[in-house]
């Protein structure tokens, strides 16, 4: 790979392109349309549907100059996580995570598009909520902004302020592993 690498971000988030921006990277974006599912373990459902996604993108750019990169992001409470339904998974999502720990998984994997060579790299972070009241819950779902968040919730939002402690990389939380992607995209031969 060479400076002259197109960067293609696999994925559809606002978030995921803000934080790819901030490092500086150039990239165009391509958002696959897979078939999500959970596997057995958080880590083994965001590592396979981040291999997913990439593998879409790659086959519609194949023998291209480009790095693949895509990401899943998924929270852990004892289950595991995704979008909520509608406002009564949001509410079941923010009861199980209020007044307690829970983890919050990435997946993000790098694929060359010319050979399919690939690199899968899970991230977790540890979050701790405040207690929350079924009110203040309520006036946080009234806001919409947990509707298409995993685990019901954005950091970068309204949420930060039930957010008492992080343990780990808190861009992971939002949704892109900064640190992880830059390992990645320099593994691949990308200068940043």
């Amino acid at each position: 790979m060479t400076d002259h690498t197109r960067i293609i971000l696999a994925s559809n988030s606002p978030r995921r392109r803000e934080l790819l921006a901030q490092m500086g990277v150039d990239f165009s974006i391509d958002v696959p349309d897979i078939d999500e599912h959970d596997a057995a373990t958080p880590q083994d459902t965001v590592r396979g549907l981040a291999l997913q996604k990439a593998r879409a993108v790659a086959a519609r750019h194949a023998g291209e100059q480009a790095v693949i990169l895509s990401a899943d992001t998924v929270v852990f409470a004892g289950e595991i996580l995704g979008k909520p339904r509608d406002r009564e998974d949001a509410r079941r999502m923010l009861n199980l995570l209020q007044g307690r720990w829970h983890e919050v998984y990435t997946g993000v994997c790098a694929m060359c598009a010319l050979d399919g060579r690939h690199e899968v790299r899970v991230e977790r972070t540890r979050v701790l909520f405040v207690p929350m009241t079924g009110e203040q819950i309520d006036r946080y779902i009234d806001t919409g902004e947990p509707m298409d968040k995993a685990g019901a919730y954005a950091i970068q939002g309204r949420a930060g302020m039930f957010v008492e402690r992080i343990e780990g990389s808190s861009s992971n939380v939002v949704g892109l592993p900064m640190a992880t992607v830059r390992g990645l995209l320099m593994a691949f031969g990308v200068s940043l």
